[in-house]
């Protein structure tokens, strides 16, 4: 325990200089938001060559290959037995569900519309974390937060359409398992390092990962190209690896509720890089949600919880 002690006050030096760990917290929560905005662009992709399954299975795979190397290079302490049941549960939901879940809805959805579930993430994440620890944020947290969601969600059915698209079962449900893998990788990531948790929870996935990569590649055939191994390797190494070990050690310090409301700017984020890189139309209501959530992003940080 001292060991792991002595790894989360070295980690807090080096992000901080030892003051202001929440502030620390909020920049590392931000840079990892910045990395997952790249999700569904990298996601789409990946889908050019490969199959859902095969894409999804594959990125576990590469993510937690290069996990091994991280930890053993580094030395990383496993995690005690008590921490493996919670492990278990934030794996369950930002290395398996979620990324499943989205990939499978991005088939028939646009990353605009897909972007309703990175809009409700911080809300639901924070209530998760609300019910499972007792806290209670205060009245303008919540109401921020949900003006930001509302915010956040109104833009994305407004630019689909506002009908419903036969990949919302997936979001929805994409939702509930990644606030539940968040919320507890979080909490853990007030005893252990970043890299602990998402280098640990990598690891263990690698026994399901890699023969289901296999059965996948068998019923998927795979075409490669350029795009499609750069997604991959993207959403791999930057989204499943990198970006969640900053959002998990940005949780750490900062706290689950107030740390992830920084994710209510990866809409927005996420159709930057769809323009760029997808040659998506930036839609004109852009501006318009993008200050109205950067003032819900003041008044959240302002609030108390």
């Amino acid at each position: 325990m001292r060991a792991n002690s002595s790894a989360i006050e070295r980690e807090r030096i080096a992000v901080d200089g030892g003051t202001r760990p929440e502030g620390g917290g909020l920049v590392l929560a931000a840079l990892g938001v910045t990395c997952f905005s790249l999700t569904f662009p990298a996601t789409a992709w990946a889908l050019e060559g490969f199959g859902p399954w095969s894409a999804t299975s594959l990125r576990t795979v590469v993510a937690g290959l290069v996990a091994c190397v991280l930890l053993a290079a580094l030395r990383v302490p496993v995690p005690a037995r008590r921490h493996w049941p919670w492990l278990a549960v934030s794996a369950s939901g930002v290395v398996i569900g979620f990324p499943l879940l989205t990939t499978l809805a991005l088939r028939t959805s646009s990353t605009a519309h897909a972007a309703v579930v990175v809009g409700l993430l911080p809300l639901t994440t924070a209530l998760y974390s609300s019910l499972r620890t007792g806290a209670r944020p205060s009245p303008l947290f919540w109401g921020a937060a949900l003006a930001g969601a509302s915010a956040v969600v109104a833009f994305a059915l407004h630019e689909s359409g506002g009908a419903p698209t036969a990949g919302d079962l997936y979001l929805g449900a994409a939702l509930l398992v990644c606030a539940a893998g968040y919320g507890e990788g979080g909490r853990l990531a007030r005893e252990l390092t970043g890299l602990q948790v998402i280098g640990w929870a990598l690891v263990g996935c690698l026994p399901l990962a890699v023969p289901a990569a296999f059965a996948a590649l068998l019923a998927e055939p795979a075409h490669p190209t350029a795009h499609s191994v750069a997604g991959l390797v993207w959403v791999a190494t930057g989204s499943q690896l990198l970006g969640l070990l900053m959002w998990y050690r940005g949780m750490g310090l900062a706290g689950v509720a107030r740390a992830s409301q920084t994710q209510l700017a990866q809409p927005l984020l996420t159709l930057g890089w769809s323009v760029l890189l997808l040659g998506e139309r930036l839609p004109p209501a852009a501006p318009a949600t993008a200050l109205a959530v950067l003032v819900c992003l003041a008044a959240v940080q302002r609030a108390r919880t």
